[in-house]
């Protein structure tokens, strides 16, 4: 079916090759999400449809890119229709979805790195922010997962951290190598400080009060280095989320592991994360992780 596709674009839509490749980009990535669903292409429906077009709004990507997606969907089922796969095309009553007023910025790779060179390593406290940029860009993490991450639960030699997300719901997230070494070298200095009784599992601390960070302090010092980097878009600590997430999907990975890995609400619990295998999410860091 995806080689007919494909053949009916080069030879009855005449696309260019960048078109032909945008398009069967974007419908392998649906025939993917889709095979996660337990749903086969000719057996889909305008809801399923719509949902994977807010999960694509959900994970912070463009309007303009949602647009293309669905227009490489609405291809692909107008192809399924003319050729006889199916009677009734499902995207014919498919609109875009509606982004909110104020949709949130994502960086492009250039930003991120100005952004990460922005601390000033010479500074114990630079340090520690330079950690934790680096933790909220290439592991995804909400701030106030971050703020509340604990020592029990780094597992560095392994390349994961165990995050306790909205609900208390609990996942797994792989590290990329640069991230698992700014954390090494962060607890080495983290052995120095004076830590307040009851903060001494909190992996994120401050050097004055020896208390876990807060959100607060995360989102303040975000917005000093932004100005640092010259950066002019409003920024905040959820940006360098969303940031993740593009940078992941835009680079092909699979987008039901982004989302087990950002712990979306469309995964419904924690007990979906045991279907994926953990060798899996590794692979996909790794083959199309942004750092």
């Amino acid at each position: 079916m995806f080689q007919k596709y494909k053949m009916y674009l080069q030879l009855e839509r005449g696309l260019s090759a960048n078109s032909r490749q945008a398009y069967l980009h974007d419908v392998a990535r649906f025939l993917d999400w889709l095979e996660g669903e337990g749903t086969a292409p000719e057996a889909v429906s305008l809801p399923l449809l719509e949902r994977y077009s807010w999960t694509l709004l959900d994970l912070g990507i463009q309007p303009r890119s949602i647009a293309r997606n669905l227009s490489a969907l609405r291809s692909f089922y107008g192809f399924l229709a003319l050729d006889g796969y199916i009677r009734q095309d499902p995207t014919e009553l498919l609109d875009s979805p509606r982004p909110p007023k104020h949709l949130p910025a994502v960086l492009s790779r250039d930003e991120v790195e100005r952004l990460l060179q922005a601390p000033d390593l010479s500074l114990p406290q630079e340090r520690r922010d330079h950690c934790i940029l680096e933790v909220l860009y290439t592991a995804g993490l909400r701030v106030s997962e971050l703020c509340t991450l604990r020592l029990s639960n780094l597992y560095l030699d392994e390349g994961f951290l165990r995050v306790e997300g909205k609900g208390s719901k609990q996942r797994l997230v792989p590290l990329a190598p640069r991230a698992v070494r700014e954390l090494r070298l962060w607890l080495q200095e983290r052995q120095t400080l004076r830590i307040v009784p009851g903060e001494e599992d909190y992996v994120f601390v401050s050097h004055q009060r020896g208390r876990r960070v807060s959100r607060i302090t995360v989102f303040h010092n975000l917005k000093a280095y932004v100005r640092r980097a010259g950066i002019q878009k409003n920024i905040s600590p959820h940006t360098l989320r969303h940031t993740f997430a593009t940078h992941l999907l835009e680079g092909g990975a699979n987008l039901r592991a982004i989302q087990q890995m950002l712990g979306h609400e469309s995964l419904g619990t924690t007990q979906l994360y045991t279907h994926i295998d953990r060798r899996f999410l590794r692979e996909q860091i790794e083959k199309y992780g942004p750092r």
